[in-house]
């Protein structure tokens, strides 16, 4: 009987020593397929910003040369302001002619 129960014991623990191997290969596969998840969304993520970084900075530079040429358009206040300078431009010219005239009528005198 000592016989059979050496053998029964060897064999729970040969059992045992399987099931604890099984366990911790487990452990270890489950492990390494998150890490590769986590390592994959974190190129992915890095992927996709240098992909919109390009674009934005292609937009950039295009509006970086078209706006000063005015290809783009102007703003509201760009206009507004135009339009003031113009007005001051023309009351400038009257007053210059008006100090002229007054210039000229003064050394005929």
């Amino acid at each position: 009987m000592s016989d059979n129960e050496s053998e029964g014991l060897s064999e729970g623990m040969q059992v045992k020593a399987n099931l604890a191997f099984m366990v911790k290969t487990i452990t270890l596969v489950g492990t390494a397929v998150w890490g590769y998840s986590v390592i994959w969304n974190k190129i992915n993520t890095i992927e996709n910003d240098l992909v919109r970084m390009k674009h934005e900075m292609e937009l950039n530079s295009e509006f970086r040369v078209k706006w000063p040429r005015g290809e783009i358009g102007a703003l509201p206040a760009d206009a507004k302001q135009d339009m003031n300078i113009e007005h001051l431009k023309g009351r400038v010219d009257k007053l210059d002619e008006h100090v002229d005239t007054l210039r000229l009528g003064s050394a005929t005198k």
